[in-house]
């Protein structure tokens, strides 16, 4: 049974019967690109078999510290940014109730894992450090160099809080370190502080990362069953392999995607029906845009979250710029179903309802807006997935990945570089007074000054 499965069926207004088959040369040569390694980026494709072929020690070692978090501490402190931390971050919530970082310590029954250094908000990291109050709690820190700024400012602060409250032989225990196996600042801090460190692979950049230490870790510190994620993923990396348009469903979404681009769709909003997919969203947003926003073209990755947004982003979407194309990842079966129940007035209109399920409302939902936004000018595709488990999310997560991949190489560019992220933090530095950096702060200073 297919635990994802792809429906292009809504398509039929917007791209004419031929064009997937004649898009079909262009994929097999993306397809060699990837798999043969002749394409652009061809050190970073170490992630495509990564579900059938990683380090079973690693991963032994992560089931083990995973435990000893849960037996030594009430809550796990995630450091990192980017991929360091939107994949496990999603998983978490993906995989969990809802209501989880709210619920009860006995009903949650594992730590509460939290994240830190994705940001530079001092009010987030107080607001974190009041929240963890008196608990026992580990850090898991996550970064290839060790010197990104908002992981390595975070971490400061929690490594002295750890030590403040264990000592520091003891705080050096409650420290996991996932990094570069052999160089950069933390890495050699690792080896000198003793702290058990997992791998970031040199061939998995950081958004392909989740199934790696990366996410494994804080995934399986949730209570997560890593090895059903590991198998999902297995599953569709064997399924995903045939560069056959009329076999392949992740190359077709590669290829729809693209055509549609093409026509002037170039902004693509995905959206869910499910609250606890919002982070899954945030996610994909890193993995598109990261790898295809480049050379001034890419489609450009939004999000949003159904119904809820039909109520402010319905209105644009229905009847504003024609510019946009909709993928939507749609459960099929809910963890949960309530039913509606009877009242003794009808005075709120549902008693046509009353006796149905609420996912049977959902999803009727879900139906009427893809008719009526394609019938408005807005083409819809849609990814079913059966259920919300660790086998699922390990065989969607692969789906993504590789329709991405294949998708950067349809646009002719490197979909493993991320070139433009750096901009940003040369100017940083510069404005931080960082040594090396004092040039570049003096010229963006008098062109402040100049613009006011």
């Amino acid at each position: 049974m297919a635990h994802v499965s792809f429906d292009s069926s809504a398509l039929k207004k917007f791209v004419h019967p031929n064009e997937l088959g004649e898009m079909q040369a262009m994929v097999n040569a993306a397809d060699d690109e990837l798999r043969k390694g002749t394409g652009a980026g061809a050190d970073f494709r170490d992630w495509l078999h990564l579900p059938s072929d990683y380090d079973q020690e690693e991963f032994s070692r992560i089931k083990k510290a995973a435990a000893k978090i849960k037996d030594d501490s009430d809550v796990l402190v995630v450091i990192g940014i980017g991929g360091s931390y939107l994949g496990a971050r999603m998983a978490i919530d993906f995989l969990h109730n809802s209501f989880y970082q709210a619920q009860a310590a006995a009903d949650r029954k594992n730590p509460l894992v939290l994240f830190a250094g994705n940001s530079l908000s001092s009010s987030y990291v107080y607001d974190l450090i009041e929240l963890i109050g008196d608990r026992d709690f580990s850090v898991n820190v996550i970064s290839k160099s060790g010197t990104t700024t908002e992981p390595s400012i975070a971490f400061r602060i929690f490594k002295q809080k750890l030590i403040d409250k264990y000592g520091e032989e003891e705080a050096n225990h409650r420290i996991y370190a996932t990094t570069d196996q052999k160089r950069g600042a933390l890495k050699s801090e690792a080896d000198d502080a003793g702290w058990e460190t997992f791998v970031i692979p040199d061939g998995v950049g950081g958004r392909y990362s989740v199934l790696s230490a990366v996410g494994l870790l804080p995934i399986a510190a949730s209570g997560a069953d890593i090895d059903k994620l590991m198998e999902g993923a297995a599953a569709a990396e064997h399924t995903y392999v045939d560069p056959d348009l009329t076999k392949n469903e992740a190359y077709q979404y590669a290829a729809y995607r693209n055509i549609l681009y093409r026509k002037g769709y170039e902004t693509e909003l995905l959206e869910n029906y499910e609250p606890n997919m919002t982070m899954f969203a945030e996610w994909w947003k890193q993995l598109a845009g990261e790898s295809e926003g480049k050379d001034q073209k890419g489609i450009y990755p939004s999000s949003a979250n159904f119904t809820t947004d039909l109520h402010s982003l319905g209105q644009y979407i229905q009847e504003g710029r024609r510019f946009l194309m909709e993928t939507v990842v749609k459960l099929d079966q809910p963890n949960h179903d309530l039913t509606i129940p009877e009242a003794k007035s009808n005075l709120d209109g549902l008693e046509y309802l009353q006796g149905k399920n609420m996912d049977w409302v959902n999803t009727k939902a879900y139906e009427a807006v893809v008719a009526a936004h394609t019938t408005g000018g807005v083409p819809v595709m849609t990814v079913h997935i059966d259920k919300e488990d660790e086998y699922t999310l390990g065989y969607l997560i692969y789906f993504f990945e590789v329709a991405i991949a294949i998708s950067g190489y349809l646009n002719g560019i490197n979909p493993f570089n991320q070139p433009g992220v750096e901009a940003y933090k040369t100017n940083m530095f510069g404005l931080l007074g960082k040594p090396g950096y004092e040039e570049i702060g003096d010229q963006l200073r008098k062109e402040m000054a100049d613009n006011q």
